[in-house]
């Protein structure tokens, strides 16, 4: 027999959003900065703002795709889109041109050595120090797996790459101009940006599974060299040459992303994994039926049980459902954090509260109480 215990109203602990106020100002310097364009050039800033939100669209889309198996909070998502949209490019614009005052004073164009050092330093450590974020206080309990730190990578990426592809695109001379860096930056590479700041969100996972303050420093460090190291290496070979730039884009872009892309791949299957091996545990502590672990560790099942409900009950029991199901993997993924050796008194506290969830969860919806001794139907042979 299952033990129920109602639900404790302790304080929320893992709940971790963004203040509002955060994303109006981030949205309102993004929306400046796009008026001033539009009064400088305002037909290739309606280019630019059209083209590069239908091209970021796509990338955006892919990470949430991604992101399926553990949704992180939409409003920390639109405030990694909201930093790099704003305070980065912001950011990164300043510093470049401070820098560039330095080099080469007096100059009408950007150096080589600002293209190809100065503005990969600049903007890496910029997109880059949302992830360092996100790494301090209660933000830490969202970044659970390699999954959330590509992800969180590539959406601030994301947001830099739609701001500065409408800057590039708005500052060209004329509307064949506009379409060719609109061609080269959005139909070649959209993920480029998303993939440079994929080496530094690698470097805080292994930051983050490290138990010395120098081993994490050097764990983020070496992440950012390699989005740095890339990202040049991208500029770099704009200097040499369209056939340079070619090589670099076939034999060195294009592989690294095949295999960032089998790197996200893997990593939302080892979501899968940890959560598999916890529900034996959750099921001998009472908290799941055992024919509720049949449907709660397999994304195409969670699916089919939520269809189910939905059929039952109305779309309500198919959203409550789906509630169950994300609390069930959000305690999956703390008590991993414990088994891992990286419990202390707050991560204890946080399981407390989110085995605390779970029940409430199930009480919330009579019809989980009748999903409690569903199973899933077997893959036909």
């Amino acid at each position: 027999m299952v033990t129920y215990y109602p639900p404790l109203p302790p304080r929320r602990i893992r709940k971790v959003g963004a203040p509002l106020g955060v994303l109006i100002a981030f949205g309102i310097v993004a929306g400046l900065i796009v008026i001033l364009l539009t009064a400088a050039n305002p037909v290739g800033t309606a280019i630019g703002f059209v083209l590069s939100s239908l091209g970021i669209a796509v990338v955006l889309l892919a990470y949430l795709w991604l992101d399926r198996w553990e949704p992180e909070p939409p409003r920390l998502l639109l405030l990694a889109f909201g930093w790099g949209a704003s305070l980065a490019v912001v950011v990164s614009v300043l510093l470049e041109l401070s820098l560039e005052s330095w080099i080469a004073p007096g100059a009408k164009t950007p150096s080589a050595a600002s293209i190809a050092v100065g503005a990969p330093l600049i903007e890496e450590a910029a997109k880059g120090l949302f992830l360092v974020v996100m790494m301090t206080g209660r933000r830490r309990n969202e970044m659970n797996s390699l999954t959330d730190c590509l992800v969180y990578a590539g959406i601030t990426a994301a947001g830099f790459a739609w701001l500065e592809d409408i800057l590039y695109i708005a500052d060209a001379d004329t509307l064949a101009h506009s379409l060719l860096t609109a061609a080269m930056r959005l139909v070649m590479a959209p993920f480029a940006h998303p993939l440079f700041t994929t080496m530094t969100g690698i470097g805080v996972f292994f930051a983050l599974r490290q138990r010395h303050i120098a081993a994490k420093i050097g764990c983020v460090l070496a992440g950012y060299a390699a989005a740095v190291l890339l990202h040049a290496s991208w500029n770099g070979s704009a200097l040499l040459g369209a056939g340079a730039y070619f090589l670099i884009y076939v034999f060195w872009m294009m592989p690294l992303f095949g295999l960032a892309i089998t790197l996200g791949l893997v990593s939302r299957r080892r979501e899968q994994h940890v959560v598999a091996d916890k529900l034996p545990g959750m099921v001998a502590a009472g908290l799941i039926t055992p024919n509720e672990a049949t449907w709660l560790g397999s994304m195409r099942d969670r699916k089919l049980a939520i269809a189910t409900a939905t059929r039952m009950g109305g779309p309500p029991a198919g959203t409550a459902v789906k509630n169950f199901s994300a609390q069930v993997v959000e305690l999956a993924f703390v008590r991993d954090r414990i088994d891992r050796g990286f419990g202390d008194q707050r991560v204890f506290a946080l399981q407390n509260e989110q085995v605390q969830a779970v029940v409430a969860a199930r009480w919330a919806a009579p019809i989980l109480q009748w999903l409690a001794a569903y199973r899933v139907p077997a893959m036909p042979r």
